[in-house]
C-alpha cells in the first residue's frame, strides 16, 4: 500500500464529510426523538409540506429519499397511522398513489422546525461565514445532482 494513497486530499475530504454528517445527524435524530419522529419520518413530512399542494406519488418520495418503494411504504403506513400524512388515489393512474401531508403533519413540523433550524443554524450555517456556505451549498448540490439526480424533483426513472 502506498503511503501517498492514504493520505490522499480525496480520503480526508470524503471523511471529514462523513465525520461530519454522522454528528450532525446524532444531534438531529435526538431533537426529533423528542417530538417522536424518527429522522426519515421528519425528512417525508418535511418533503410533502415543499410540495405542491403538499403532496408527492409515492415513486416520487422514494425518489427524494433514501428509501426503496417499499421502505417508504412502510414510513407513510406509520405516519398514515399517526394521522400525520393521508395515501390518495391517483386519479390518472390507478397504479400510482400520493402521500399528502395532512394538518396534523404540518402542526407536527410547526413544532419540530424551531429547534431543528436552531440546531442547524448551530452546528452548520453559523459556523461558517456567508461566502463559505454559498461555496459548501453550491458544492453539495453539484454532489447530489451527480450521485442522486432525482433526488430534487422525484422522477419516474428513478428505477432505472
Amino acid at each position: 500500500m502506498s503511503e501517498n494513497l492514504v493520505h490522499d486530499e480525496r480520503i480526508t475530504a470524503i471523511g471529514l464529510f462523513a465525520e461530519a454528517f454522522a454528528g450532525l445527524n446524532a444531534r438531529f435524530s435526538a431533537q426529533l426523538a423528542e417530538h417522536q419522529l424518527a429522522t426519515v419520518e421528519f425528512e417525508v413530512l418535511l418533503r410533502l409540506a415543499r410540495s405542491p399542494r403538499g403532496q408527492l406519488r409515492m415513486t416520487d418520495l422514494s425518489a427524494q429519499t433514501s428509501l426503496t418503494t417499499s421502505g417508504i411504504t412502510r414510513v407513510v403506513d406509520r405516519l398514515d397511522r399517526d394521522g400525520l400524512v393521508r395515501r390518495e388515489a391517483c386519479p390518472t393512474d390507478r397504479r400510482s398513489s400520493y402521500a399528502v401531508i395532512t394538518p396534523a403533519g404540518q402542526g407536527r413540523l410547526a413544532e419540530v422546525l424551531p429547534g431543528h433550524l436552531a440546531l442547524i443554524e448551530e452546528w452548520f450555517t453559523g459556523r461558517l461565514p456567508a461566502d463559505q456556505l454559498i461555496a459548501v451549498l453550491d458544492g453539495l448540490r453539484v454532489v447530489r445532482d451527480a450521485v442522486r439526480p432525482y433526488a430534487a424533483a422525484g422522477a419516474t426513472a428513478a428505477a432505472r
